[in-house]
């Protein structure tokens, strides 16, 4: 049996990343089988079982493989350390477990190609190591855009060359990355900012293994960041040693369909207006503060316009923005001001938790998109052709706002009031009626969507720049 083997980080929006280029791949090559290898994440949010039992039941040729999970020392699980350290740490070690899998699946299967997520690069440490292993193509597999794998891979020449980043003013330092716009400081993923942090370690350590993969896919298509992208293969970003080839293969969008709870949502857009209604959801990790919420609602509600707004409960205690645990439904009465939903229902409609985000965007009802700046949801955005407004919460999100600000120029930005990133009612309203209301900076976003949108479907047909990709990465395999 001819395979594949795939490895994602544990993260949700990975996961779903990862399983839908098994899917295309087994559509693109229906003589290949997929192998997944399944972590289970040091945090409880964003559970993946359910997804993976649809995937299974539809598509045999995909196989889940669920790895031991990793015990980690009772210090690490705080509430002071941050969940990419949690995640890192588990990779870390993980790496034996996933040489060993890979070593078992092989006795079975001829192995074509072994593909892992970006933040599991260092698994190829173990694999070049392994007289058996190191035999089998190793590609990474970016999750991010093009635009921040610039970034990392110039990560260690940053380095470098800013050997005093800690004595930096971070508001005001602007950083001079090839094929990317000038990127703040201050909008560097956080890690990338203490270097005395663990985080900053791990990914530099990992960026360190980008160039000995034999090639880097990515979730993206050629005329979205063709900046970037030729920065990468002018070789700019990797000046001491050779840059594999990169495969766009975007955009990836989950074709998945659920027909209980929310199908409320899709009956309430269906009774309003072409393009009025504006999409506020911010991932499934995203959380925002009992007083945040408050000015989120007061600033629908004095924007005037059409909202649909997915609400999830406040952390328990100070942690920062992001889930890292299963949350109760939110009591919304308590959480938004009094009188909101009654005073707004003719024009707005609150959901608790979830939506059905693809079928939400791809919604001819819905003209605008408040985003965190994920990448699986930017993308979708995209391929609807929905304009956004960019409010990033963690991870890489800030340096995403400025790529789809100052670079696509498809998204208005999202201004914080202070450091700690909280954001005013005024502000709320100010950028969703720029956006809804007809402004000239709306309009052109909007037209730059809508191209966009043309553009990225054109990627993913027959004899687009994506497929054409794609069939040369699968041939590749195939001849390997």
């Amino acid at each position: 049996m001819e395979s594949i083997v795939l490895y994602p980080s544990p993260a949700i929006g990975h996961v779903i990343a990862m399983v839908e280029l098994g899917k295309l791949i087994v559509t693109s090559k229906p003589s290949l089988s997929v192998h997944i290898l399944v972590t289970t994440p040091p945090y409880k949010a964003g559970d993946t079982a359910s997804y993976i039992a649809g995937v299974s039941a539809a598509i045999p040729s995909i196989t889940f493989h669920h790895l031991p999970p990793i015990s980690l020392p009772p210090e690490l699980l705080t509430a002071s350390v941050h969940h990419e350290n949690l995640m890192f740490e588990v990779l870390r070690l993980n790496k034996p477990i996933v040489a060993e899998a890979l070593r078992s699946i092989s006795q079975n299967h001829t192995v074509h190609a072994f593909i892992m997520d970006f933040f599991c690069a260092s698994t190829l440490s173990v694999i070049s190591s392994d007289n058996q292993l190191k035999k089998i193509p190793s590609h990474i597999f970016f999750t991010s855009p093009a635009t921040n794998l610039a970034n990392v891979l110039y990560l260690p020449t940053l380095e470098k060359t800013i050997p005093n980043i800690l004595n930096l003013d971070i508001g005001n330092t602007l950083l001079d990355i090839p094929g990317c716009p000038p990127i703040p400081l201050s909008d560097m993923p956080k890690s990338f900012q203490d270097r005395r942090d663990n985080s900053y370690q791990y990914f530099v350590e990992s960026s360190t293994y980008y160039p000995k993969a034999d090639g880097i896919i990515v979730n993206t298509f050629e005329s979205l960041e063709s900046r970037a992208l030729k920065a990468i293969s002018d070789g700019l970003c990797v000046p001491d040693a050779p840059t594999p080839p990169v495969y766009c293969i975007g955009p990836l969008i989950t074709a998945e369909k659920d027909n209980h709870s929310q199908i409320e949502c899709l009956k309430w857009l269906d009774s309003q207006p072409r393009e009025t209604v504006v999409f506020l959801s911010f991932g499934s990790l995203g959380l925002f503060s009992k007083e945040q919420l408050k000015e989120i609602a007061v600033g629908l509600e004095r924007s005037g316009q059409r909202f649909l707004w997915v609400v999830r409960n406040p952390p328990s205690q100070k942690k920062g923005n992001v889930a890292l645990s299963a949350l109760p439904e939110p009591d919304l009465d308590s959480l938004l001001p009094e009188g909101f939903l009654d005073r707004t229902k003719d024009r707005g409609l609150v959901l608790k938790n979830w939506a059905p985000q693809v079928e939400v965007l791809s919604h001819e009802s819905v003209g605008g998109f408040v985003t965190h700046c994920g990448w699986n949801s930017v993308l979708e955005s995209v391929y609807a052709g929905v304009p956004m407004v960019a409010w990033p919460l963690y991870a890489e999100q800030k340096f995403n706002k400025v790529v789809l600000v100052e670079e696509m120029k498809i998204a208005l930005p999202m201004m914080e009031t202070n450091r700690d990133g909280f954001v005013s009612a005024g502000e709320v309203e100010r950028r969703v009626t720029e956006l809804m209301a007809g402004s000239e900076s709306g309009n052109s976003i909007r037209k730059r969507a809508l191209a966009l949108k043309d553009e990225a479907r054109a990627a993913i047909t027959d004899g687009g720049s994506s497929r054409v990709a794609l069939t040369k990465l699968t041939e590749l395999w195939k001849r390997g």
